[in-house]
């Protein structure tokens, strides 16, 4: 059981390259009394710069597949073949102890799997990029994938465009910074209750 089932949860999900990390990271700098962070457990390799524990908990498929047996997870999936990213049911612990709220950088089907879990206790918010077009040359201007990696991760984007009705906001990230101030007045009224949500 969760030790404070009145913990509240804003959950950011997108596809890859829409802006969510970037717009999470503002918010955990605007309010950091109020939120932390869930980092989640995947399978992959950390990129350049990445750290263990802060930006991930990165285990192998073993620890994973283990983890998975003994319910250690409130979601889990198999993001790309073989790579496996969830959340501790843990770190919703850990951070609800605090008295804060869980905000959460997750893919879209993650954040629906969460939505679901969780009802009026979370706020789902779908970070739309501009165009598919966009979304694509922002993932090419990174230089973080192979070509192989980059058509997996633009055809996984295509199928998660698709879910974005299923959230209870859509997040328009044309402009980075409007999308910033965006999300700080709906985590405002999310915290303070002026915002009511649909299960």
């Amino acid at each position: 059981m969760f030790c404070n089932m009145e913990g509240k949860l804003i959950i950011f999900s997108a596809p890859s390259g829409a802006g969510k990390t970037t717009i999470v990271k503002h918010l955990l700098s605007k309010f950091p009394d109020k939120l932390a962070f869930s980092i989640s457990a995947s399978t992959r390799q950390p990129r350049t710069n990445e750290v263990d524990g802060k930006d991930y908990y990165f285990i192998s498929k073993e620890a994973f597949l283990h983890k998975i047996a003994h319910k250690e997870f409130v979601e889990f999936e198999e993001v790309y073949s073989g790579t496996f990213y969830g959340t501790l049911r843990s770190e919703i612990d850990r951070i609800w102890a605090s008295g804060k709220i869980v905000i959460f950088d997750i893919d879209v089907i993650g954040g629906l799997h969460l939505k679901k879990k969780f009802g009026k206790q979370a706020l789902a918010i779908f970070v739309q990029p501009p165009s598919l077009d966009i979304l694509i040359h922002r993932l090419r201007s990174r230089g973080t994938d192979s070509e192989d990696k980059l058509k997996e991760r633009i055809a996984k984007a295509d199928k998660e465009l698709k879910f974005s009705s299923e959230f209870d906001i859509i997040l328009e990230n044309d402009n980075l910074e409007d999308a910033c101030i965006q999300a700080e007045k709906l985590v405002e009224s999310f915290y303070t209750n002026n915002l009511v949500v649909n299960e």
